[in-house]
């Protein structure tokens, strides 16, 4: 019992805050509904610990859940985080630096008082058995009286808990420890799945009739995509935003700036194969998305040389059949890198060199680091500190919010400069290689940054906040490219208000580039009404 009431009383400050809240607030009234709750956690925590309160099984136990609910607990009261299985994915996909960045003193100290403290506690109380037999039945009296007891509290309370918890769904996500099996099976249910079978998508796609009216210019085309990282649409001056983040994107003609799009989803791990999986956001799902080809396989079939090069930690299984450069590992001198990861800008480092020497049309994705927290302040190279005092600590709480904002807007004019390079080089590529270019950016989720107390991303979808799901997308055509295709950019302008999602990537993408295929469908391609048919 007394684990029990320590399990609900340590480690759920994330979660008693967010039940007071959905109970009306605190008030005296409301006091025994806390009371009965706070009871009836403990009575079905006790029941399920008590299954396992055997010599040599539940010591470890114990100290397993401490350990475990203690990092958990500090995550979700540090970064307002919830514990589904797509924050599990993301622990068990992320790469060792950002992992790395979010370690602290902090956190230390937390495992250190409600994990390990309480683990040596336990490791060293001495316990007593009774007789085999004698102890099974009084641990069957135990879990039954526990489960009758809170089954009586739950009819009592029913009325003030279901409503709670039907409005509330992000409260099971914030029950620990049972958050952390509920995740982790969830998480491991798909991953050890039966073994995937890839099925072909698009193999009929073909070039459509605009490349066979242009066949006689002998042009070749570059299209470049750019997946940013945690760039959320409302820090963009493109976007309204007070502060000027968007100097140098601001002067570039012909550029369109969607102001209203909305993620797939609200981590790497879920949005990016999302997006070019030609899955709409309703209908996705990792095992769907990873039994079928994506996007850059219907381009492949379509005779495109494909190539991923990646900032960040990988490509989460979408490139798996293209080629594939890693550009993220630091290289001494490399005035793009510093001594832990490589600064954006070296992902275009030998963009030039390939458009030159290619001799097939070129689609390129390009990964970025971008404003990948906590560590807010690494991403970006000395000259980009315009908005100060920034936070330089992955210890959220000992900056301020004003600060940390701050660290967070000079990854976003940043990337500001990343995108302006990105067009210079596509122009400079059109003209001295006789190409015709386009740039297509978006990213790939938000980020919270202290609203509603919550940092960091990968929320719920289902209770994320817009600061997550809202996110920045932009294109860019050259002159020829848009001549080639016939598409209007005044047409486009002025749907850049429109509600558009990363549902529209996919076929936006094949529309883009005039891809015949029976995938495409025109209704989510959103230049569609912008291209003119010949």
């Amino acid at each position: 019992m007394g684990a029990s009431v320590f399990l609900v009383a340590a480690y759920n400050l994330s979660f008693w805050k967010t039940f007071v809240a959905a109970t009306g607030g605190i008030r005296f009234g409301n006091v025994p509904v806390y009371a009965g709750a706070f009871l009836l956690l403990v009575l079905l925590f006790n029941a399920i610990l008590t299954l396992f309160n055997f010599r040599f099984v539940i010591k470890p136990v114990l100290i397993a859940l401490f350990l475990g609910a203690s990092a958990a607990s500090y995550f979700m009261n540090e970064y307002g985080v919830v514990i589904d299985a797509s924050m599990v994915q993301n622990v068990f996909e992320t790469d060792p630096k950002e992992a790395n960045e979010l370690l602290s003193w902090r956190m230390v100290e937390t495992v250190t008082v409600l994990g390990i403290l309480p683990s040596l506690l336990v490791w060293r109380l001495p316990l007593v058995f009774r007789p085999v037999r004698r102890d099974l039945l009084l641990k069957a009296g135990t879990v039954a009286l526990s489960l009758l007891a809170g089954a009586g509290l739950l009819l009592l309370l029913f009325k003030v808990l279901a409503p709670a918890v039907r409005e509330h769904r992000e409260l099971r996500f914030l029950l620990t420890p049972t958050n952390m099996f509920q995740a982790t099976h969830g998480y491991l249910k798909r991953k050890w799945a039966a073994p995937v079978v890839i099925a072909p998508l698009g193999t009929d796609a073909a070039l459509g009739p605009k490349w066979a009216a242009a066949a006689g210019q002998r042009k070749r085309t570059v299209t470049v995509l750019v997946v940013g990282e945690t760039a959320r649409a409302m820090n963009f001056s493109l976007n309204g935003y007070a502060r000027q983040t968007n100097p140098e994107l601001a002067r570039q003609a012909g550029l369109i700036n969607f102001r209203n799009v909305s993620s797939c989803g609200t981590a790497t791990a879920v949005s990016v194969p999302c997006v070019f999986s030609g899955l709409t956001r309703d209908d996705y799902s990792a095992d769907k998305a990873s039994r079928q080809e994506g996007l850059l396989d219907v381009l492949k079939h379509a005779g495109f040389d494909v190539l991923w090069i990646d900032n960040n930690s990988g490509c989460k299984g979408v490139c798996e059949r293209v080629r594939f450069e890693d550009v993220s590992q630091p290289v001494p001198g490399d005035p793009l890198c510093n001594g832990e990861e490589c600064f954006d800008e070296r992902l275009l480092r030998g963009v030039p060199q390939l458009i030159r020497t290619s001799q097939k049309d070129l689609v390129v994705v390009l990964h970025q680091k971008g404003s990948h927290g906590p560590a807010y302040w690494k991403r970006t190279p000395a000259g980009f500190d315009r908005y100060g005092p920034v936070c330089r600590t992955n210890e959220l709480e000992q900056c301020s919010r004003e600060s940390i904002v701050n660290a967070y807007d000079n990854t976003i004019l940043y990337t500001d400069h990343f995108l302006a390079r990105t067009l210079d080089l596509l122009r400079a590529s059109a003209a001295r290689e006789g190409v015709d270019t386009a740039m297509l950016y978006f990213s790939d989720h938000g980020e919270s940054l202290g609203e509603k107390n919550m940092y960091l991303h990968g929320a719920p979808y289902i209770i994320s906040p817009a600061e997550q799901r809202t996110v920045p997308m932009m294109l860019w055509l050259s002159d020829g490219f848009r001549q080639r295709f016939h598409i209007d950019n005044q047409c486009l302008a002025a749907r850049s208000t429109q509600a558009f999602s990363h549902d529209n990537v996919f076929h936006s993408v094949l529309g883009l580039l005039n891809v015949s295929t029976a995938v495409y469908n025109p209704k989510l391609d959103l230049t569609h009404p912008c291209a003119r048919e010949i």
